[in-house]
């Protein structure tokens, strides 16, 4: 009796049972029904149907925003755009922006008052007049009548620029009249599914009624909120529709609900209204049969239980897009002409990376919302679309039970060799009815499951195997695709080590080597060039002419025998990257190594890409890991860090931008803004000085920048020439190396440094005493008496001279270098260079003050007298373009690191001496990177030192 019970439950009808009812429970899981829309993908790019050729993308591209402007843009190039279109005769405009909220420019909130003030009358304050009486901007001055009594010529002239301004700068109804004008552009609308609770929180705008219609018999896709165009733009559109979408279980986009319920109210969808227009239709011509098919004239569109469209969405063909699509900026700019769209629907939307949402689709990971507009009207229009019949169903249901039978009944009793055929043959014929149904009569069976379904065959056959063979063979539980796969899963995670091991596993073919060969760039590019050598070696045994692995296996192994960035003895400023250009190019953080842009004593900078975004960088590296002792390491981290974090809260317009920071390998780095131009050391000779004026205007706003950055409690510590970039055409300078003192002053090998240029610093800080803010006004006066004549106020021939007559000499009077110089600006510099820092002047703000009016003056651009409280614009700052630092010629590179408020990474420069590697001078000793090191402020002795040299004085 045990014997029977025990045979039961281990024969094969039982465990064909026990797999049909475990398949029939989860059938309508997520997983069965992600399988079943993987299928349906499948089938999609299976099928093969032409778009309609009237349709056309306009894209709002990354091109048309680095030559426009930052988005979102003015609606007057909207506009513009319209009027282009309507004006070549397009047949519909469909504008995927929203335009939910008004856009007011903050000048136009000035004029408004001004007009007021002068007697006249703003539209802002006029009440919203119907879209097809909006005035035309010729007509605007007309009817805003003026105040009652009658103006002065001047006050009428004032008032009517004024009201000019107005016009201008109001640019929702500049985009209305161009929707007026046009008569055919329609506009997005978005609801917030779900059922609403209660009533609406008001009534919806007149506007909605053409595009909406009330079916007391209709049930559709219910939704609790709506988000509307502003009513002065949907009061001249010709029309609105929804652009929502009801993501399938796997998150892709495979269907359009044509109809959304708001309420008592149905709204079409944005392609169906569009769709409508372009055939001279409107809502009224939309009849909803519910649940079954909806029609469009005499378009008929088979959909859903929730009137939903299966849309077909067309390939692209050998590398061409399925529809045209062409740049915004090309048709604003005539590069295209606009005649192209004549009796087109139009398309305009985003596609430049980080503006809207992309969505998953059959035929596309990352489809823009335009681009799914196009195919989703083109199904339309074409009546290509893909169904899934009501019946179907049953007949999925039917084929389950025949499969079922089949497992339960049939396959126990059938030898292996017959039983493997038969699956093979069922399961063939369903792959083959799937896709011919979806490609030729574009109906969607889902067989999937029933399919999967068989995979019972290759349990009953496991559990034979497993009775029968239990004591010959062991299960292998590491299968070579589990092992691939996590192998990929680990190297998609940056664990590339974990990776290299599953890929060990895993037999070699065609893919693996890919696989490994990826792996191996990876490797190179975090700079691990061993570990690159041990995969490729690992390959070499299987092909060793795969591709260039005889190549890059000699290449990882001289680079792996480099001491590149490794402590003790290693070169702190040794490059990352391959000499010879040949390698991949390596990584820091999210960062793409593009380049060397300069080279320093204590690191390098690169020009680096961030490939998310696209912006170009200037990235400051410092190897601390051979600048500071194992146990000082993580202290002289985290302090660079800190010191970082603080320059990165410095936003000032001329202090240059700190982006980001991190580490690698103890390789720190810091990425920033990349500056055109470069610095003022050129500038400081006798024979190419700037014009007076322009010199006082570059230092008072260094001045303020410099007061931004005390208030901040950030003192620089080294202000000179050479650590504020400039650009002569955009006249813009901006002030780099903040807090140079406070990171190489960590170290305990370092104890008591001070990194700075002796010409340029104040006597506080050549003393030793503790130094605030003022000693920075005090170097950027020695920085201005340089840039006016020519010559360093204080100079000596040996270290402790120089030291002594800046600690109690007076500057020489500039007046007897420069004549040109005026007195006052004179004397102001004899105030900034006052011994005592409490008789200095106390705050940039106040230094710039007394600079200021000696400096160019800003040129009236109108010769009518406008009130004081009423600032005229100032000009934007000329856009930074990449460029690499400009060492001067001759002069030893010392790379400062940033530290409390550094704002960027340059270098900085200093002559080089003239004096042998390991020659005393002044008392200290010269090391091989020409540093002066001198044992004490008073200990020096005469030697000979450029004006110019960064030295490290110890204190």
């Amino acid at each position: 009796m045990a014997k029977i019970k025990n045979d039961f439950w281990k024969s094969d009808w039982f465990l064909g049972v026990v797999i049909v009812v475990l398949m029939f429970i989860f059938r309508g899981g997520d997983l069965m029904q992600s399988l079943e829309r993987k299928a349906y993908d499948l089938g999609v790019k299976a099928s093969s149907k032409n778009p309609n050729d009237r349709i056309a993308i306009i894209a709002i591209d990354d091109q048309s925003i680095n030559n426009i402007g930052r988005w979102p843009w003015s609606r007057d190039v909207h506009a513009k755009m319209t009027d282009l279109l309507s004006g070549a005769k397009a047949k519909v405009i469909g504008n995927t922006v929203f335009f939910f909220e008004p856009q007011v420019d903050p000048g136009l909130i000035y004029i408004t008052k001004l007009l007021e003030l002068s007697g006249g009358k703003s539209s802002l304050v006029a009440p919203v007049v119907p879209a097809a009486s909006v005035a035309t901007a010729s007509a605007v001055p007309e009817a805003l009548p003026a105040a009652t009594a009658q103006p002065s010529p001047e006050l009428a002239q004032f008032t009517a620029l004024l009201r000019d301004a107005e016009i201008a700068l109001n640019t929702d109804r500049k985009l209305a009249e161009s929707y007026t004008k046009a008569g055919n552009v329609m506009l997005p609308l978005v609801f917030t599914l779900g059922n609403p609770r209660g009533k609406p929180d008001k009534a919806l705008p007149k506007f909605t009624d053409k595009s909406s219609f009330e079916d007391k018999n209709g049930e559709a896709v219910p939704s609790s909120a709506i988000q509307l165009p502003i009513d002065l733009l949907g009061s001249a559109a010709a029309g609105i529709g929804h652009l929502n979408d009801l993501p399938d279980v796997d998150g892709g986009i495979r269907t359009e609900p044509l109809v959304v319920q708001y309420f008592d109210r149905y709204f079409p969808s944005y392609s169906l209204m569009i769709a409508a227009k372009s055939l001279n239709l409107g809502v009224g011509d939309i009849k909803v049969g519910w649940g079954e098919q909806l029609k469009l004239g005499k378009l008929g569109i088979t959909t859903n239980y929730r009137n939903e469209m299966y849309t077909f969405y067309y390939k692209d063909r050998e590398d061409k897009k399925a529809f045209q699509i062409d740049s915004f900026y090309d048709v604003l700019t005539g590069k295209i002409p606009a005649g192209k769209y004549a009796d087109k629907i139009v398309l305009i939307g985003p596609t430049a990376a980080g503006v809207g949402t992309s969505f998953p689709t059959p035929v596309s990971a990352a489809m823009t919302p335009v681009e799914k507009m196009a195919h989703s009207v083109s199904s339309i229009l074409s009546e290509h679309f893909f169904v899934a019949p009501s019946w179907a169903v049953w007949l999925e249901l039917l084929v389950f039970l025949v499969i079922a039978a089949y497992l339960i009944a049939l396959l126990p009793k059938l030898k292996a060799k017959p039983a493997g055929i038969i699956t093979l043959g069922i399961l063939a014929a369903l792959v083959v009815t799937h896709f011919a149904l979806m490609t030729s009569a574009g109906m969607w069976i889902q067989l999937m499951v029933p399919a999967l379904l068989l995979i019972g065959h290759l349990l009953l056959t496991t559990k034979r195997f497993i009775v029968t063979e239990a004591g010959k063979q062991k299960s292998d539980t590491d299968s070579a695709e589990s092992n691939r796969m996590l192998g990929l899963a680990f190297q998609g995670q940056g664990q590339l080590d974990m990776a290299f091991d599953k890929f060990r596993k895993v037999p070699f073919d065609g893919p693996l080597m890919d696989n490994l060969y990826n792996l191996g760039l990876d490797f190179e590019r975090k700079r691990q060039f061993n570990k690159a050598q041990s995969v490729y070696e690992h390959m070499l045994g299987h092909d060793p002419k795969y591709k260039d692995l005889e190549q890059k296996i000699s290449r990882a192994k001289n680079l792996s025998e480099a001491v590149m960035l490794g402590g003790g003895g290693g070169r702190t400023n040794a490059s990352i990257l391959d000499a010879a250009g040949q390698g991949e190019k390596p990584m820091l953080g999210r960062y793409q190594i593009e380049k060397e842009l300069g080279k320093g004593a204590m690191g390098v900078v690169y020009l680096g890409k961030d490939p998310k975004i696209g912006r170009a960088v200037a990235i400051k590296t410092m190897a601390l890991s051979q600048e500071f002792e194992a146990d000082e390491l993580t202290e002289a981290k985290e302090r660079f860090f800190r010191e970082a974090e603080t320059a990165g809260r410095l936003n000032h317009q001329n202090i240059v931008t700190i982006y980001d920071t991190g580490d690698e390998h103890d390789l720190c780095y810091i990425a920033m803004e990349l500056l055109k131009g470069q610095d003022l050391v050129p500038y400081t000779k006798s024979e190419s000085l700037l014009p007076i004026p322009r010199v006082v205007s570059i230092f008072a706003r260094v001045a303020d920048a410099l007061g931004y950055a005390h208030r901040q409690n950030v003192v620089h510590r080294d202000i000179k020439p050479a650590n504020i970039m400039y650009d002569l055409e955009g006249d813009n300078p901006k002030v780099a190396d903040f807090g140079i003192a406070r990171v190489t002053d960590s170290s305990k090998t370092k104890t008591g440094m001070v990194l700075g240029t002796p010409s340029y610093m104040s006597p506080e800080q050549l003393s030793g005493k503790k130094v605030d803010g003022r000693s920075d006004l005090f170097s950027l006066a020695v920085s201005i008496y340089q840039m006016l004549c020519g010559h360093l106020p204080f100079v000596g021939d040996s270290m402790a001279q120089l030291m002594f007559k800046i600690a109690n000499e007076e500057p020489a009077d500039i007046r007897t270098l420069n004549p040109a110089i005026p007195e006052g600006l004179a004397e102001v510099l004899k105030r900034a260079m006052t011994k005592d820092a409490d008789q200095r002047y106390q705050s940039g703000e106040e230094f710039a003050a007394a600079l200021r009016p000696y400096g160019e003056q800003p040129a009236s651009s109108t010769g009518m007298n406008i009130p004081a409280a009423v600032p005229a614009p100032r000009p934007a700052p000329a856009a930074a373009v990449p460029q690499a630092p400009n060492p001067h010629a001759g002069g030893t590179v010392q790379m400062m690191a940033p530290a409390a408020g550094a704002g960027a990474a340059v270098a900085s420069v200093g002559a080089a001496t003239a004096a042998p590697a390991g020659a005393a001078t002044g008392g200290g000793m010269l090391d091989a990177d020409k540093t002066v090191i001198l044992p004490a402020a008073g200990a020096a002795k005469p030697g000979v030192l450029g004006k110019d040299d960064d030295v490290d004085i110890s204190l």
